[in-house]
């Protein structure tokens, strides 16, 4: 058993973490007080490649492997959480799908570009009416000849706002349920395609989430996206397998408010001596490390096993439950170390606790999760 990274991993990680440092983290408050989108960080991370990571090089990769994706969205998100999100939306969620189930023309039109990071790309399943059900969709695609007409409104689309190619998902038929939901790539400038309200977000504010409507919205039959009726199994796997990805950015945040707190720990001084000597501060760090280092094993486990072709899935979702509420408890510590000053904005950890929140929820909820590790459980 090796829980070392590979050299090449080692490289990777130096390198991601070296541009996090210097072209990410000092923007990292302003992109989060200005809630823009941080458009020159993201045409950085493009220039590395890191939006083709686990592509081949044959459309536009770099051919890596799903610990290297997991290494990449903690290294960002350390740095920023909603750069993050953006990071693992476009390439874990949204581009993923494409190049796992399209035909070999969808991949040479549509994972290239987002490969090589010169276009976004976004993930819209979730409705007014399904989050956590998505077999309850409203949204209908009506085959018309060579055309499919899409009809229906998509909520808290991560990317919304930036994303020129949509994976969307629209059932055929609603009283099939499940069975009838389908998958379909949109292009931005589709005729009847337009992006919503905007919202407002507790944290991940360089990030946009919006609505995705879509109005007698004409798309190629050909832009139909693996099998009719098999749109809920290509959503599913593309979030379960996402779900690694929300795990690392959820140990990333969980690191930046440990680093965060170990560093003002040294320097703050109360009764004549830094805090750091006291054991309930030192308690505290004890176990923001601890857990910390739990969530990113578990995360790389996940990675690992999926990278071998091996069952991840229950892995996957131990890992994001566990991260996430580590990311949670981690930053609530950070605050508690900081005193009042954690509870401004003159430092970071408070946009950590905002940040980590996210993490909870998306891509299926820590109850979900529960759900899906005890399902397997009982097998």
């Amino acid at each position: 058993m090796d829980f070392f990274l590979t050299e090449e991993q080692k490289m990777f990680q130096t390198m991601v973490r070296d541009f996090a440092l210097h072209e990410i983290e000092p923007v990292a408050a302003q992109i989060d007080e200005e809630e823009t989108f941080p458009a020159e960080v993201i045409k950085g991370i493009a220039k590395l490649g890191l939006f083709g990571v686990t592509i081949s090089e044959e459309y536009g990769g770099s051919g890596g492997d799903s610990v290297c994706l997991a290494i990449a969205c903690q290294e960002i998100s350390h740095a920023s959480a909603g750069v993050g999100a953006i990071y693992l939306a476009s390439l874990s969620l949204a581009c993923y799908p494409i190049y796992k189930f399209g035909t070999r023309e969808q991949k040479s039109l549509f994972v290239a570009p987002l490969a090589k990071g010169e276009k976004l790309a976004c993930f819209a399943l979730t409705e007014t009416g399904a989050g956590s059900d998505p077999g309850t969709l409203e949204t209908t695609a009506l085959r018309q000849g060579d055309e499919y007409i899409i009809n229906g409104t998509k909520i808290f689309i991560t990317n919304g706002g930036e994303a020129e190619t949509t994976v969307v998902f629209a059932t055929i038929d609603k009283s099939l349920r499940h069975k009838g939901i389908t998958a379909f790539i949109v292009d931005k400038n589709t005729a009847g395609f337009s992006v919503g309200k905007k919202e407002r977000k507790l944290g991940i504010h360089g990030s946009s989430t919006t609505e995705l409507i879509f109005e007698n919205c004409h798309v190629p039959a050909i832009n139909q996206l693996g099998e009719t009726g098999r749109g809920l199994r290509i959503a599913l796997e593309a979030i379960d397998s996402s779900r690694i990805s929300v795990a690392a950015q959820a140990v990333g945040i969980a690191q930046a408010a440990l680093d965060a707190s170990l560093n003002y720990a040294k320097e703050r001084q109360q009764f004549g001596q830094p805090i750091a000597s006291f054991q309930a501060i030192q308690w505290m760090l004890a176990d923001m490390a601890t857990n910390t280092e739990a969530a990113r094993l578990l995360t790389y486990q996940a990675a690992f096993l999926k990278d071998k072709g091996l069952p991840f899935i229950k892995e996957a979702a131990m890992a994001k439950v566990f991260a996430a509420e580590v990311a949670m408890l981690a930053a609530n510590k950070a605050i508690q170390i900081h005193g009042g000053y954690g509870y401004c904005k003159d430092y970071p950890v408070e946009r950590y606790l905002r940040d980590a929140k996210i993490t909870e929820i998306y891509e299926g909820t820590s109850e979900m999760q529960r759900m899906t590790i005890a399902r397997n459980l009982l097998r």
